[in-house]
């Protein structure tokens, strides 16, 4: 029976939801767990240190294929570990950006999988949190210092000069300056925040939400479990139906397909979900045409 090795990076309240879509994605190529293929399951809850110590154990028990749903940080260092050993991944950024692969439909070396880009959503979620909070002019913007993130501003700045807004950039690179960054965008004055697509901010959407409740900002993130935790909306590519298609290549390199002949995958679903309960607390009233066209409902 061959053996999976599968890390979830990500926070563990978003494990389950992301292992099922996995499993599914198994399933539709012919691969149980535990009939025909044997899962060695590992979190790190976005801990890079612990990540490292992770990776080595799995690497050392003679996987066939390595599952990274993590930040490309951590599948880099998968890549450094092994360039034998298949790895498929599940990951928000975009893979030739960051140095996965050297092209989406041709990958290249051992490493393949599905990607939901949630950065090119960013347009799109700023217009559906302007579209809920109308008065909002002023969005503050928690993202990090990286070069990547700040390449990435001038789309969202430009989609934001359109709608008649102004974005107020606060960065957090680790937890303990994310409670600065939100000291900051109220001082500056925002009436609303976007998150954006990171690893920390994914491991830390409880402390995130609770900031928001707490400075009384409404958040949009492009991640349905976070919504759930407390933010106002989400809007992002199904990320359950993206480890659904990096299960079914698993599936496939099982059966003998090489990840260097399997395109990474873009999404083909996408979910808009708003926290009723959050925004009653924030006391603001959704509009009727936003409940018109969400796909979920929080209560």
């Amino acid at each position: 029976m061959p053996v999976v090795g599968y890390l979830h990076v990500g926070a563990p309240e978003a494990s389950v939801v992301r292992s099922a879509g996995f499993a599914k994605g198994l399933g539709e190529v012919g691969y149980i767990e535990g009939r025909n293929v044997a899962i060695e399951r590992r979190e790190s809850n976005g801990q890079l240190d612990q990540t490292r110590g992770i990776l080595a154990d799995l690497l050392g028990r003679k996987i066939a294929i390595l599952v990274m749903g993590a930040g490309t940080t951590a599948v880099r260092e998968a890549m450094a570990m092994t360039s034998t050993i298949p790895i498929v991944f599940a990951t928000a950024a975009d893979p030739v950006e960051r140095g996965l692969v050297e092209r989406l439909n041709r990958p290249g070396g051992n490493v393949t999988g599905a990607t939901w880009i949630n950065n090119e959503l960013e347009p799109r979620q700023l217009e559906l949190l302007h579209e809920a909070i109308p008065d909002a002019v002023r969005i503050a913007v928690l993202s990090t210092s990286s070069l990547a993130s700040q390449n990435a501003t001038g789309v969202l700045e430009l989609a934001a000069r359109k709608l008649g807004l102004e974005i107020i950039l606060v960065n957090a690179d680790t937890k303990s300056e994310i409670e600065t960054a939100f000291t900051t965008a109220v001082q500056s004055k925002a009436a609303a925040m976007q998150v954006r697509a990171n690893p920390l901010f994914s491991s830390e959407t409880r402390l995130i939400a609770a900031l928001a409740l707490r400075h009384g900002l409404p958040a949009m993130i492009g991640n349905r479990d976070a919504a759930a935790a407390g933010f106002l909306m989400s809007y992002a590519a199904s990320i359950p139906d993206s480890y659904r298609q990096a299960g079914a290549y698993v599936g496939r390199i099982l059966k003998g397909e090489k990840p260097t002949d399997l395109p990474v995958l873009l999404p083909s679903k996408f979910d808009l979900v708003i926290n009723l309960t959050t925004a009653r607390v924030l006391g603001l009233t959704v509009p009727s045409s936003l409940l018109a066209i969400v796909d979920e409902i929080i209560e």
